[in-house]
């Protein structure tokens, strides 16, 4: 253990997106495989909790911090093995999710244009299958290489070992099973990038020409940016996306469009067979919950009703405290239950919202 330093009583909220939360009672950064393998064999004889941690824009962190060991996986490295008309871009976990995006591009290849601006690192992409304008991370995952908690050594998955669905994989199902340490991507050298949002179809078809990848990126970028979804300097802080759009049946929708009433029409997309994805953000806003709303420290984003905000100097218990509001005043108004995106560390409950608003 000589290798490894661990810190006590290390402050989470810096290292967070919503830069809220209290300590880890010890955190330790690995940066090798065998590090990860040593800092886990101390968790599990000192009989500690692990807590991984990527780049923390997908973690909400109570105020009094989490018990046992925070696991911060610092793997470097992208690597590009070209052959054909394409390339499997290989991706450790530690890396910045949006750095390697740009790389690919560098590289001239696509497939991951449609992801630009998502923080946090590549380890977490498959966890929450992220998706945005159209494409999810699964739709380009080649493999999956994981540190195997149990078996003590790394293994890789197939997708289709994954359990891959919208916004989850058997890595967010079980948490405790595997640490993710290296993504491979297969992406294209040629042809033109495949875009199946309308908001962005809209935005690229401006120009007359048919867009290269570099263009969707930015086209990406600017509508990520006018809806407070990218963190930059000085904006409030938040994890993106709160809750994730709600799925439903035909029965469903219906009953969504009954209590909308009349001349408020629900939007609506194909989610599947007989299924259909409802925006969330229209849900909330239809609740009552408009841009901009505030409470205290805590509040909606003024682009967009999905995004939770803290302005700082806050408490982990007011923005627990709003999204509960948030999320029974759609159920009261929609008969809906609005499922949180982010993983909830250090409460009683692995949902906290269930205690209800104050």
């Amino acid at each position: 253990m000589g290798r490894l330093h661990f810190l006590s009583h290390e402050p989470l909220a810096p290292r967070t997106s919503l830069e809220l939360g209290g300590p880890a009672k010890a955190l330790v950064e690995v940066s090798t495989v065998t590090e990860m393998a040593e800092a886990l064999e101390w968790a599990k004889t000192s009989d500690r909790t692990v807590w991984v941690l990527g780049g923390g824009s997908n973690v909400v962190i109570a105020d009094e911090g989490v018990e046992g060991l925070v696991l911060v996986p610092a793997l470097r490295g992208i690597d590009v093995d070209r052959s054909g008309n394409g390339a499997v871009v290989i991706a450790a976990a530690g890396e910045a999710w949006d750095d390697v995006v740009a790389e690919t591009l560098t590289e001239g290849l696509m497939g991951l244009e449609c992801l630009s601006g998502i923080p946090g690192t590549v380890g977490a992409t498959p966890i929450q299958n992220v998706g945005a304008y159209g494409v999810e991370i699964s739709d380009v995952i080649e493999w999956v290489e994981v540190f195997d908690r149990e078996a003590g050594t790394v293994i890789r998955l197939a997708p289709q070992q994954c359990s891959f669905g919208y916004r989850t994989s058997c890595f967010r199902q079980y948490p405790n099973r595997s640490i993710v340490t290296r993504v491979a991507f297969r992406l294209r050298a040629d042809g033109r990038p495949v875009i199946r949002y309308a908001e962005l179809e809209r935005t690229v078809g401006s120009g007359g020409t048919p867009p290269d990848a570099v263009t969707v990126r930015q086209a990406v970028m600017a509508l990520r940016r006018g809806k407070g979804m990218v963190l930059e300097t000085g904006a409030p802080r938040s994890v993106g996306s709160f809750f994730v759009n709600p799925i439903v049946d035909a029965q469903g929708l219906a009953a969504v469009e009954k209590a909308a009433g009349n001349g408020n029409a629900v939007p609506h997309f194909p989610a599947g067979e007989s299924l259909f994805k409802i925006p969330a953000a229209w849900l909330i806003e239809n609740a009552g919950f408009c841009r901009g709303y505030r409470r205290d420290s805590v509040g909606l984003s003024e682009h967009h009703t999905l995004a939770l905000v803290h302005h700082g100097e806050g408490r982990t218990r007011d923005l627990v405290a709003l999204a509960a509001a948030i999320r029974g005043g759609v159920e009261q108004r929609f008969g809906i239950r609005l499922r949180p995106e982010p993983v909830f560390w250090g409460f009683p409950d692995s949902d906290p919202l269930n205690g209800g608003a104050r």
